[in-house]
């Protein structure tokens, strides 16, 4: 029973910790892409409107892309899983000496003695379905993949890249003029990295204040960036 408690432990840790990257991937492209536009324009327009069209037409198209790459590659993760599964159930029936000789090499890592390696080895083979399974873990380091998580993916990545992407957003929709709405929107959205920043650093175990200040200047070099490229390439026409 306690076996059982570990390994569900242990499947909610890992799929808790594929939300939470979701999330970051989705809120943080969110954040800084349609920032970085809607500055564009602001430095090209005279109108918020169309800043507004522009900026939901990205976030539309956005979601979207960033949703199907999410479920691309959950997709994908099953698929890489379910083909080795088959593969390692062929090694084991057809080649069930190799297979015997790569469990013992798990087990010298670990320091056991010979004659405990092939008694591990020899009772292993008796189970061909827990056999393979300790060579998905041990040998090939994969675990079995949420039958949702490709769905689940891009469902959190498109809503987080939306919820991201109304922020710097909303400001032209207070404001009079693309200007203003350029100030505001930079604030709110600067003080949303920074916060995001931050506590996407304590979730991943790096330095909250160091990664908050990294997002928060990597969002303000892309927004200048492109506010400077259409405001000298409006000036040229």
């Amino acid at each position: 029973m306690a076996g059982k408690g570990t390994m569900h432990h242990h499947e909610e840790h890992l799929r808790s910790s594929d939300f939470i990257k979701d999330i970051v991937i989705g809120m943080s492209d969110g954040l800084t892409v349609p920032f970085a536009l809607a500055a564009g324009l602001s430095g090209a327009v005279q109108s918020n409107a169309v800043v507004i069209t522009a900026g939901i037409a990205e976030i539309v198209a956005g979601s979207i892309a960033m949703g199907l790459g999410g479920y691309l590659a959950g997709k994908t993760e099953q698929d890489h899983y379910h083909a080795e599964l088959l593969r390692e159930y062929d090694e084991v029936e057809n080649l069930p000496e190799r297979e015997k000789a790569e469990v013992r090499q798990v087990f010298e890592h670990y320091g056991l003695n010979e004659d405990t390696q092939n008694i591990i080895a020899d009772e292993l083979a008796k189970d061909k379905d827990k056999w393979v399974d300790f060579m998905m873990k041990y040998e090939l380091g994969l675990e079995e993949p949420d039958a949702n998580r490709a769905r689940n993916s891009a469902a959190t990545i498109g809503i987080s890249y939306i919820l991201g992407g109304l922020i710097p957003l909303s400001a032209y929709f207070v404001t009079g003029t693309p200007f203003k709405g350029l100030i505001l929107s930079a604030i709110l959205t600067v003080v949303c990295l920074f916060i995001f920043g931050y506590f996407k650093s304590r979730v991943t175990g790096q330095p909250p204040l160091n990664g908050a200040i990294k997002v928060t200047l990597t969002g303000i070099a892309a927004a200048a960036a492109a506010f400077l490229i259409a405001r000298n390439f409006n000036r040229l026409f």
